[in-house]
């Protein structure tokens, strides 16, 4: 009985990784390239928030270097290519109490352009619209710095999905 539980559990390991194609990482990434180049991603909007490039930029390269196998690169016969520049940088009153607004909206948006060399039809040009809200009470500035960091959390998980994660 031992000996035909087992069985079933080795020919149930190999028919999974025989079904499997590509690389796949813990995180679902669908990886076959070994470098990748991400350029810094530049801040065109009307406002500019002199953190906002780099938090950005950095927060795609980390999901990216973290999640799976690539390598930097910078030069040579590079795998995927990210550019980007940030197009919008808005401040909206999203709910109104007694004709005065009770709730902020911080909405950044950034457009990529992934180059996939392996694979030139999962290339991409795509806007990434992301938000978060905060109080009226408190001013931009004194909240600024946090948003960033989780907008830019949540455009560098969308981005990474986008190019990696094929579901």
């Amino acid at each position: 009985m031992i000996l035909k539980n087992n069985s079933v559990i080795l020919i149930a390991i190999l028919l999974l990784s025989l079904a499997s194609c590509g690389i796949y990482s813990l995180s679902g990434a669908n990886v076959e390239g070994k470098t990748i180049q991400i350029k810094f991603i530049e801040n065109k909007a009307p406002i500019v928030v002199p953190s906002l490039s780099p938090t950005l930029t950095e927060k795609i390269r980390s999901k990216i270097l973290n999640q799976t196998s690539l390598s930097q690169a910078n030069s040579g016969n590079i795998d995927y290519v990210i550019n980007g520049e940030i197009v919008g940088y808005d401040v909206q009153a999203t709910a109104v109490s007694n004709d005065a607004a009770s709730k902020n909206r911080l909405t950044i948006t950034v457009s990529i352009d992934f180059v996939n060399n392996l694979n030139t039809k999962a290339s991409f040009k795509r806007n990434y619209n992301k938000f978060a809200d905060y109080s009226a009470t408190q001013t931009l500035s004194a909240v600024e710095n946090t948003l960033i960091e989780s907008i830019s959390n949540d455009i560098a998980d969308a981005v990474f999905n986008d190019a990696f994660v094929n579901w």
